[in-house]
């Protein structure tokens, strides 16, 4: 299963798009580009000083900075459960009503709107950290501090005596964690170079995911621990949130050890030169009017919509599918969580692999197929039935694939996102927009499941990747992704 919101969506171009971009068929002649990107545009199978490129693929997951992003993705990962599903739980022990819980799916909208106030994260310098720590990690901290406050405040609310005080909390955390996500977000692509972002991105992935792990299985067996002591519930709860509160420590240290992005020093000279409110204004309208000035901007958003709606729209009916053909939920839970976790974080890391070996637009089509083929393995779930076998392998292919289209959609991305005075407002921008298939298209997936049986209505699932397949062609065809190269070439000139 992919992250339950895109970081990120939850979420870095393909390395190949900046090294050897230029040299795909149609992309255009090599002689166009810089000489130091002619340098850089070396074949797939040759990494940097005559290495084999899957040795550079390796050797750039130890690097800093992509460490540094690894660290982040923890603490992005963490909050997401203490104002969902391990919520859920603390209040459903605590006696509220069903529909009560219901509604706390609410709390979650803050990730869903982020864009509203990423300007500010862009535009706005904060007093003193700013000064200290640089305009990125400033934000980076007071996100971090802010999630560490409403973490603790919740910890301390009574689900049962007050779920109103406990709502407020939940959404406390919910937008200091959405805060952090925009930082973070803009921090990797700033500052990772071209061939470090795909790396980048998998190692989030991976990280992120064992941050959910953290506040889900983690503090409910912290709690039953705390209980086991002697302690009572809403005691062992309290202080299994507190815990949780510290570990965004981690967090707040990763930040203090990184570097400020280079790109940093652009914005701030331009930032001493306009009052807040220009700069903001400007970060708002600038971030989307820039991105539409791109030659076939509309297409490129509407692929943005549909390139993981494939997977989305089997997704919605994943889980009822399976519980529907015989399997308890105890069963289902069991192999996600297993299974399922080991395969996608190691299809994180392969889409990192394929995102370095090879250019951005080839990357794309990898994961696209991958992704909608996956689905045949429920298909012949179906028609197999109640075998845990059968279920693990569906579920491995799924979660496999699905983290490698993650990996590199990220990448195509944090490609459209360039300018260091918005970078942070056009990435909250695409991925609410990639959101759209996952929550709005796919909403009609029960109907068609209803219409069709499971074995066809996956079959369909595979059927409804075709229109991005085809703005795909669309796109490469007409040089978009060539302009993407040529922008990471001279940047990647620029800085050697």
């Amino acid at each position: 299963m992919t992250p339950e919101h895109t970081r990120d969506p939850p979420s870095p171009v393909g390395g190949g798009s900046a090294r050897r971009g230029s040299v795909e068929p149609g992309w255009g002649d090599q002689n166009s580009l810089p000489p130091a990107a002619l340098r850089s545009a070396t074949s797939p199978l040759q990494g940097e000083v005559g290495r084999p490129a899957w040795l550079d693929a390796l050797a750039v997951y130890l690097k800093p900075r992509v460490l540094i992003i690894l660290f982040l993705g923890f603490s992005a990962g963490l909050p997401l459960a203490l104002s969902g599903s391990t919520l859920a739980i603390w209040m459903r022990e605590s006696g509220v009503n069903l529909e009560t819980i219901g509604l706390f799916a609410l709390v979650g909208t803050p990730y869903a709107v982020k864009f509203a106030w990423a300007p500010l994260v862009d535009a706005l310098d904060l007093p003193v950290l700013s000064r200290l720590l640089g305009r990125r990690r400033a934000w980076l901290v007071l996100s971090q501090l802010l999630l560490i406050a409403a973490i603790v405040f919740l910890a301390f609310c009574d689900p049962a005596a007050s779920p109103a005080l406990v709502a407020i909390g939940a959404l406390c955390v919910a937008t200091a964690s959405a805060t952090q996500d925009i930082v973070i977000d803009a921090f990797r692509i700033e500052s990772l170079d071209d061939r470090e972002q795909a790396a980048g991105m998998a190692s989030y992935v991976a990280a992120y995911r064992i941050g959910m792990l953290a506040s889900t299985a983690g503090a409910l067996f912290l709690v039953t621990a705390f209980e086991a002591m002697g302690w009572g519930r809403h005691a062992a709860w309290t202080w299994g949130y507190v815990v949780m509160a510290a570990l965004v420590v981690i967090g707040i240290a990763t930040a203090l050890v990184a570097t400020e992005p280079e790109k940093s020093a652009a914005a701030e000279a331009v930032h001493a030169t306009e009052n807040p409110l220009t700069r903001v204004a400007k970060a708002a309208i600038g971030a989307f009017s820039e991105f539409l000035t791109r030659d076939m901007a509309l297409i490129a958003l509407a692929f943005v919509v549909l390139y993981k709606f494939t997977d989305a729209f089997a997704g919605a009916m994943t889980a009822p599918f399976v519980i529907d053909i015989g399997f308890s939920r105890n069963e289902y839970a069991a192999i996600v969580k297993g299974v399922g976790l080991a395969a996608t974080l190691i299809g994180g890391f392969a889409g990192g692999f394929v995102a370095r070996a090879f250019p951005l637009a080839t990357s794309l089509w990898i994961g696209g197929i991958l992704q909608a083929a996956a689905n045949l393995s429920f298909t012949w779930l179906a028609t197999v039935g109640t075998n845990a076998a059968a279920l693990a392998f569906a579920i491995t292919v799924e979660n496999f694939t699905s983290a490698i289209g993650t990996v590199i959609f990220v990448a195509y991305l944090s490609a459209l996102c360039r300018n260091p005075l918005h970078t942070a407002t056009q990435y909250a921008l695409l991925t609410a927009l990639a959101a759209v298939g996952r929550t709005y298209l796919a909403s009609s997936a029960g109907y068609v499941a209803a219409a069709t049986g499971w074995p066809l209505f996956f079959a369909i699932c595979v059927a409804v990747a075709l229109p991005s397949f085809a703005l795909l062609a669309w796109l490469q065809r007409r040089g978009h992704f060539r302009e993407i190269a040529d922008e990471a070439a001279i940047r990647n000139a620029s800085v050697r």
